[in-house]
């Protein structure tokens, strides 16, 4: 069983930047990948950056790229997703999940009951 928390959403002007958390306890096996998804009105939910827990390997989604970084941070157990140069289309509910995927992609088992980005123009 994993737990996942995230927090760090809020509402920001385009161009801005923000920086969401994802707090996990339970087994350490369970989180073995994590990954940021988000579902944006209407849309369905989409991965945007995924990470190995124990390597770093990192993976984005190209909507993404060179503007959000993945982190993770051992001693905290907690994994980060910087998000820079923030577009009105990055607006969406961001979820953090946690698994065992052989892909960061997914499948994911464990879900956070996410936190609302909005940027504005």
């Amino acid at each position: 069983q994993v737990q996942l928390v995230e927090a760090g959403g809020g509402s920001v002007q385009a161009g801005g930047s923000l920086r969401l958390s994802c707090a996990t306890s339970g087994r350490t096996l369970n989180r073995y990948a994590m990954g940021w998804f988000r579902q944006a009105p209407g849309k369905e939910r989409e991965f945007v950056a995924g990470i190995r827990w124990s390597t770093g390997w990192t993976d984005y989604a190209d909507s993404v790229k060179g503007r959000f970084t993945i982190s993770r941070d051992n001693n905290k157990n907690t994994v980060y997703l910087h998000m820079n140069s923030l577009k009105p289309e990055d607006t969406a509910v961001y979820y953090c999940a946690a698994g065992s995927p052989a892909l960061v992609i997914g499948p994911y088992d464990y879900w956070g009951q996410g936190t609302q980005v909005t940027v504005s123009s």
